[in-house]
């Protein structure tokens, strides 16, 4: 039996089998939910015990039934399952059947305004970030003339001076404390 499906890239597919989807009477974006209600009807519908068919006819439908939920069922399975029918949940960008030639029409980066395709201009955020950089160095630069100007030579003398003599004065206090001659 011949089965016609069309996949997501709207290319007509022909099958000589029915996939698990169709067994169960679902699309293959179904949820979880739907695959159990699905199988459940179908399975009470085709149960050999419950149904008017015969028995070889519903134990064959019976247990094609039971393998398409197993597999539909699990998540792993479920995913090699439909990369094995063709069929993605994500849109996915597909390569060039013939790698060895260029897209039809490569894009021309000589009619565009940038020569570069990195180069490009700047954001206003981007420009007001520049703005409080350059500020913020002019505001340190104009600080640092502000206070050479106000302290003058003083800022260029060393403030060691008084502490080194301080320091002098307590050692030659507690030296003859420490070493008795």
């Amino acid at each position: 039996m011949t089965q016609t499906a069309v996949n997501q890239n709207g290319v007509t597919v022909q099958r000589s089998e029915p996939t698990y989807y169709s067994l169960l009477g679902l699309h293959p974006s179904a949820s979880v939910i739907d695959i159990r209600r699905a199988y459940r009807e179908l399975s009470k519908r085709y149960h050999p015990d419950t149904t008017e068919l015969p028995a070889t006819i519903a134990t064959a439908k019976f247990q094609q039934i039971n393998e398409a939920y197993a597999t539909l069922s699990s998540p792993e399975r479920r995913l090699s399952y439909d990369l094995k029918i063709g069929y993605s949940r994500f849109g996915v960008i597909q390569a060039p059947s013939d790698l060895n030639h260029p897209v039809s029409h490569p894009y021309n980066w000589s009619k565009s305004a940038y020569l570069d395709p990195s180069d490009r201009p700047l954001s206003a955020g981007e420009i007001f970030a520049l703005f409080m950089l350059v500020l913020t160095f002019l505001g340190c630069a104009l600080l640092a003339i502000a206070i050479g100007l106000t302290r003058g030579e003083a800022a260029f003398q060393p403030q060691l001076l008084p502490a080194i003599t301080t320091a002098q004065q307590q050692i030659t206090h507690l030296l003859p404390l420490i070493l008795p001659l």
